[in-house]
């Protein structure tokens, strides 16, 4: 990247459904959910328990991310953050499937901006979750706490939601209308995990249900999403 870019722009672009990270590859676990009975009518719920729970995990780990690419912190730190988040992660299929999209996020910042501190920071960690590698590289583009956790509660949003459109019989303009009433959700919980400095205040906030379906879909082999 030459030169200055505004902070807003960078959000935009890294929450751009359209960005070639393998999100459209994920539901957010509503596909296993609806397969266990979960109806349209639910999923603006859904959406605010995940973002109390697994999100909130996952946007707190970024958050920390963003601040140790920042502070150049040494190998023990990133270490550390992995763990812990793996430890709030219970599920290894959820663990797999981070992973997953933490690789294709590299990836295609690696040949976006080649030679970021990034890379330096992350050469501690075999297999990167997408919260450290999302806040590290967030970081690196100049993004706060509060515009990191913004931007992992908004993907979350639009990841069931979008997934949502293809699994049920819905009316686009009724998801955008959960999109919308997400937003304040999003916002507490960028409010409570914006000013995080230490690994030992991360959340582990999760929900069992999540965990089982994740575990259920990864050993299916009729699905139309990786989880």
């Amino acid at each position: 990247m030459s030169g200055p870019v505004h902070a807003d722009l960078v959000l935009m672009l890294l929450a751009d459904a359209r960005l070639p990270v393998a999100g459209h590859t994920q539901s957010g676990g509503l596909e296993p959910g609806i397969r266990d009975g979960l109806g349209a009518q639910d999923v603006p719920a859904y959406v605010d328990v995940r973002l109390r729970t697994v999100t909130e995990v996952e946007a707190a780990t970024a958050v920390l991310a963003g601040r140790l690419l920042r502070t150049g912190a040494p190998a023990a730190a990133w270490l550390d953050l992995e763990q812990a988040w793996e430890a709030r992660t219970p599920s290894p299929a959820l663990r797999d499937a981070s992973r997953r999209q933490a690789r294709a996020l590299l990836r295609i910042a690696g040949r976006t901006w080649p030679g970021a501190p990034v890379w330096t920071a992350l050469e501690a960690l075999e297999h990167p979750s997408r919260a450290v590698a999302l806040g590290a590289l967030a970081g690196h583009l100049g993004l706060e706490g509060r515009a990191v956790a913004h931007l992992v509660g908004y993907d979350d949003v639009q990841t069931v939601c979008a997934a949502a459109l293809k699994l049920l019989p819905l009316d686009p303009g009724s998801v955008l209308g959960w999109v919308v009433a997400a937003l304040p959700a999003v916002e507490a919980m960028a409010t409570r995990v914006s000013f995080l400095d230490d690994v030992d205040d991360l959340p582990a906030t999760t929900h069992p249900l999540i965990e089982v379906w994740a575990q259920a879909h990864a050993a299916t082999t009729r699905r139309l999403f990786h989880a």
